[in-house]
């Protein structure tokens, strides 16, 4: 069935929900808007995380994978005050939903020398949302002045990939 790695509130809900819409949705984009759809109706609380995993660390932002299976995994993720990622894109549809806190998302459009900047979401505790590749290249920072927990669902097994990420954009962005 699956790889969870504890017994978490509301972790057996969301993954039955998330495996009924993978297994009948077509299409990353779909699958992605889908999954979102499941996490609005079925957003755990910050408690997913146990109150250890919330204090995250002051090197980076850390990330706890709470169930893998061969369609999705599910990970939560914390984010101290002004920690993010670099600019990256993705090798499988993502959802995900804010259980705390604020995550700044920039968009961006790869224009093969240089990367534009095509949008910018504030995302809030219960913000839900989907993306797929390609046009899924973003940066998420924590620009709030508290800790940031997200829980982000991905269509790849982490179990048998080492990241989520397909890469990481050094690009000039103009």
């Amino acid at each position: 069935m699956g790889t969870t790695t504890l017994a978490r509130p509301g972790l057996a809900e969301l993954v039955a929900g998330i495996r009924e819409v993978t297994a009948r949705t077509a299409g990353p984009r779909e699958t992605a808007l889908a999954v979102a759809g499941v996490l609005r109706e079925r957003l755990p609380s910050p408690e997913i995380l146990t109150e250890r995993e919330r204090e995250g660390s002051p090197e980076t932002y850390t990330r706890h994978t709470l169930h893998t299976e061969a369609a999705f995994s599910v990970v939560g993720i914390v984010w101290r005050a002004g920690q993010g990622t670099r600019i990256h894109d993705h090798v499988a549809w993502c959802a995900f939903g804010i259980l705390q806190g604020v995550e700044d998302e920039t968009l961006y459009r790869d224009r093969g020398d240089h990367l534009t900047e095509v949008g910018r979401a504030l995302n809030r505790a219960g913000d839900v949302s989907g993306f797929a590749p390609p046009g899924d290249i973003h940066r998420v920072r924590n620009t709030g002045a508290t800790t940031a927990v997200s829980l982000h669902v991905y269509g790849v097994d982490l179990s048998r990939h080492p990241s989520s990420v397909r890469r990481d954009y050094d690009l000039p962005v103009r």
